[in-house]
């Protein structure tokens, strides 16, 4: 989750820097520092936000062209200044920045403290200077490598010295890295867009790859020393992607983003009557010896996944497990040669659906990942991918990402079926062009975000929304109570509308409003009886439906009309309105929309 930037150039080191970490705040953090290597390694570092550095290193900062930064999301420790990286070994001649959990830091502190090494914070972090100090004996690669073959647990890190004044040396496991190729100037980072104002050639770090960089190139090796030849990989967007483009908070920008998102996930992807996903690599024979299917990710990648349950279920007829990536991997699941496994991972490196990813292959499954992003930990390591183009998701809270990996549950529902033949081409071929209709369905919902606007302003004192549907309507349910409880801190829960009276109607007050959706014909009559009993309970009810779904506009104080489509692709249209909800309520209340407290943009460790 933290942010890592580190240079060595011909440019003033400081500017470089906080460049490259405002370009990283869509992770997440508490916290942000920086230092540099002059005379001697001069840190600065404070809890809060980047702002809030710039204004401690004032105007006369050192003009060096080497040093490292960082923005942390605290795991040991607080936030505060002590526990904010970069930190420095007892003598201060070294200095690192790290992302990810040492797991024995514990064990290594001890030892490292009976040597006489002074520790001054809370964090697994600072025992990676004292251990680099501990080996050092005038080799600064030798001494990382001793450091690599002690430590357990994830971590990406960069290690400044003041004994090697001319280098910084990086390495990886389990956490995302990438190195930037200028000339005469090189970059390291947590992800590609905190070096793209300055290049576009980046080599891709693989786990177990140490790297040291000079002034006159960058060398890759193993964590042996063994040397590593890297392609080249151009990055093909643009910077300005990263940028709010006139929207007041990147999440405003995003989710009118959602179109072209879902324009360009489809695309060259759909046919009159077929789905063509040349991506995916199992035979027909081997999809037809497919006994079962698990689907696992985290948060919002979660709740498409519980989409995409229903949606295999339904058009395969083969059983569906959907399981939380945290968990996967402790309840022994049933997992063998005939399973396929479907990973979901926004960022591609989520740290618990890489454990889960992992321990599938072990056990035998083929494995593909939906993620969003190319050259990511999930997409290498999984044997197939199915990219969603959703382009760079700067804020925190996910929305394009979260429909476009919707669109990737129905190519992949739509795909296995045509294989297995289980669903007719004239079926399919609905679907499809169901799915082709969706981009411009979605700027037609869009278009409503003003009145969305104005009945947002009614939740600006609320302190309780419950949201409720059935069918595929309860697994949107889902995220938009994610959605509105992550970026304007109500308490939003979202149940199954049939649940309602097994408890939860307790609960409801005229103080309390409800988001009813009601899109699933087959149980619309039940959904809106359950209106009726929120509505006889006093409760505040916005409802979501389809055009020519008058009951329910009956039934309920506002009611949100989408335009039709299939049952199967309504979840890719609902969820947008709830998306809005969420972002004006947020704004309404004064939030920060797009770094909400506690949270961060991509989870790396478990």
């Amino acid at each position: 989750m933290c942010g890592i930037v580190g240079y060595i150039g011909k440019q003033p080191a400081v500017p470089v820097l906080l460049e490259g970490l405002k370009k990283l705040e869509y992770r997440g953090y508490d916290s942000a520092g920086v230092a540099v290597l002059d005379d001697k390694i001069m840190t600065c570092k404070t809890v809060g936000k980047l702002a809030a550095l710039e204004e401690k290193l004032g105007q006369n900062y050192s003009q060096t062209s080497i040093g490292i930064g960082h923005t942390r999301w605290a795991t040991h420790g607080r936030p505060s200044d002590i526990n904010s990286h970069p930190h420095m070994d007892t003598a201060e001649q070294f200095s690192v920045v790290h992302n990810g959990i040492i797991e024995n830091y514990l064990e290594l502190k001890e030892g490292l403290m009976e040597e006489g090494h002074q520790f001054i914070s809370e964090t697994d972090t600072e025992v990676l200077p004292h251990l680099v100090s501990h080996y050092y004996e005038g080799d600064l690669e030798a001494a990382v490598r001793k450091v690599l073959r002690d430590v357990r647990g994830s971590f990406a890190f960069v290690v400044m010295s003041r004994q090697n004044p001319d280098m910084l040396v990086a390495a990886r496991k389990d956490s995302p890295m990438v190195v930037g190729l200028g000339e005469g100037e090189y970059f390291v980072a947590s992800d590609i867009p905190a070096i793209l104002n300055y290049t576009r050639k980046t080599y891709i770090i693989e786990d177990g790859e140490m790297v040291v960089l000079t002034r006159d190139g960058v060398k890759v090796t193993d964590f042996d020393g063994n040397p590593h030849s890297k392609e080249v990989y151009e990055v093909k967007w643009d910077a300005v992607a990263a940028e709010k483009g006139g929207y007041d908070h990147f999440m405003l920008k995003e989710i009118f983003e959602q179109p072209k998102a879902l324009r360009d996930t489809m695309s060259g992807r759909l046919g009159e009557q077929e789905v063509k996903l040349q991506e995916f690599n199992l035979s027909a024979e081997e999809v037809n010896d497919l006994r079962k299917v698990f689907i696992v990710a985290c948060g919002t990648a979660w709740h498409a996944g519980l989409v995409g349950k229903t949606l295999i279920e339904r058009w395969v007829r083969i059983p569906v497990e959907v399981d939380i990536a945290s968990e996967f991997r402790y309840r022994s699941p049933l997992v063998d040669e005939h399973t396929l496994v479907v990973v979901i991972s926004q960022s591609g490196e989520t740290a618990d659906t890489m454990a889960a990813l992992r321990e599938a292959k072990k056990l035998g499954a083929h494995v593909v990942a939906v993620t969003n992003v190319v050259g990511s930990s999930v997409s290498r390591e999984a044997h197939d991918v199915i990219y969603t183009w959703a382009g760079p998701e700067i804020a925190v809270a996910s929305t394009k990402a979260y429909t476009t990996q919707l669109e990737g549950m129905v190519l992949l529902g739509l795909y296995l079926a045509q294989t297995r033949g289980t669903m007719t081409p004239e079926k399919i071929g609905e679907v499809v062009s169901a799915l082709k209709e969706i981009p411009d369905q979605t700027e037609e919902i869009l278009e409503q975000a003003k009145d969305i606007k104005d009945f947002a302003q009614s939740f600006v004192e609320v302190e309780d929304t419950f949201f409720i549907g059935r069918s595929l309507d309860w697994n949107v349910a889902m995220e938009g109570a994610l959605k509105l409880k992550e970026i304007s801190y109500i308490h939003a829960e979202a149940y199954a509308a049939g649940e309602l009276k097994h408890g939860t109607l307790a609960l409801i007050t005229e103080k309390t409003p409800v988001i009813a959706i009601a899109t699933q014909m087959d149980v619309y009559d039940k959904t809106v009886s359950n209106v009726k009993e929120v509505k006889a309970r006093d409760a505040k009810v916005i409802g979501i439906t389809f055009k020519g779904n008058r009951d329910l506009g009956k039934s309920v104080d506002h009611v949100i009309y989408l335009p039709k489509t299939v049952a199967e692709l309504a979840p890719i249209l609902t969820v947008i309105p709830l998306q809005l909800l969420a972002y004006y309520v947020a704004v309404a209340r004064g939030c920060d929309v797009d770094k909400p407290r506690n949270l961060a943009k991509s989870v790396t460790v478990e």
